[in-house]
């Protein structure tokens, strides 16, 4: 997968089947679109190419109110490993300024769409609304197509259980530490990627080798406290682990982020301190134990890992 983060550095892409948004979450519905344009572009000998936006429109547009709290499933970095996994063959990364929002649908088919990227299909989603003040939508950009020559669809809006997949409701469901609802919305497990840190043993903490997990981005969301069961992959093999996330405090200092993650992998026998690393969620498994009351916490920290050892992954 090609990556552009510049609308000038834009070259050779043949008959390009194109989609657009922000794609957080990388989410069943997201992957229905991508299927689609991979499909599209295979059939016209031509090649995907997908346009996102960051940061997320609604930090720039509203950063006192629905924009200032937003947290989001992925950062810059999941969410483009995520999408390489999908087949994709560009992905076009624009930087979203409050100069860029004032761009109307119609310069954003003319200029982007049309110059740039030159698209022979363009696919959206469900009730999709694009350009200054949201004008644009499925009928604008038919009309648009008919203009400058090429096609337009809509993918229906994707259901799953009986409810419309969104990110919002993913959000949702991980805020409240919902682990097994949002990996079935995904359609893969939650993600959280980070440089890991070893914690030093002379802290004593929990007599076993955790490390904290250095979170990217601040708007990145991570669930709430509670232990968990992840696993990460680690020159090929996997490996079963428990992460821990409790509040901020002095003894386990967080990296710009209100909560640590912690995390300890059974059977790993090389060091993954400095290594950036992603780790898998599959299931929280309960509360986080009294830090105070080392005996309760090792009893706890030993059930949670008899319990993850024997979950089917």
């Amino acid at each position: 997968m090609r990556v552009f983060n510049n609308l000038d550095d834009i070259n050779g892409i043949k008959n390009p089947v194109v989609t657009t948004g922000s794609f957080d979450g990388v989410h069943v519905g997201h992957t229905m679109i991508i299927n689609r344009i991979n499909r599209l572009a295979r059939e016209i000998d031509g090649e995907s190419v997908l346009i996102t936006f960051f940061p997320h429109p609604r930090k720039v547009l509203f950063p006192e109110s629905s924009g200032k709290g937003l947290k989001l499933i992925n950062s810059q970095r999941e969410k483009i490993n995520l999408l390489e996994r999908t087949g994709l063959d560009n992905l076009v990364i624009i930087n979203f300024t409050l100069g860029f929002s004032k761009t109307t649908s119609d310069e954003f088919v003319e200029k982007i769409l049309v110059d740039k990227i030159g698209a022979k299909k363009v696919v959206i989603g469900f009730n999709h609304h694009f350009g200054n003040n949201r004008e644009g939508d499925f009928n604008k950009l038919y009309e648009q197509g008919k203009k400058f020559g090429f096609t337009v669809e809509e993918i229906p809006e994707q259901e799953l259980h009986n409810e419309t997949v969104s990110s919002t409701k993913i959000r949702d469901a991980l805020q409240k530490g919902d682990i097994q609802k949002a990996n079935a919305y995904l359609d893969h497990r939650y993600v959280i990627t980070g440089e890991l840190r070893r914690i030093n043993p002379a802290e004593g903490y929990r007599q076993m080798e955790w490390y904290r997990t250095a979170i990217e981005e601040d708007c990145k969301l991570v669930p709430p406290p509670g232990l968990y069961a992840v696993c990460t992959f680690f020159k090929g093999q996997q490996y079963k682990g428990m992460a821990e996330i409790n509040e901020n405090n002095e003894m386990i200092l967080g990296c710009n982020h209100n909560k640590n993650v912690i995390v300890h992998f059974f059977d790993m026998e090389e060091s993954l301190h400095g290594r950036i690393t992603t780790i898998l969620f599959a299931k929280r498994t309960g509360d986080v134990p009294d830090i105070k009351d080392v005996k309760k916490q090792q009893s706890k920290l030993q059930n949670t890992k008899n319990l993850i050892e024997e979950m089917i992954y």
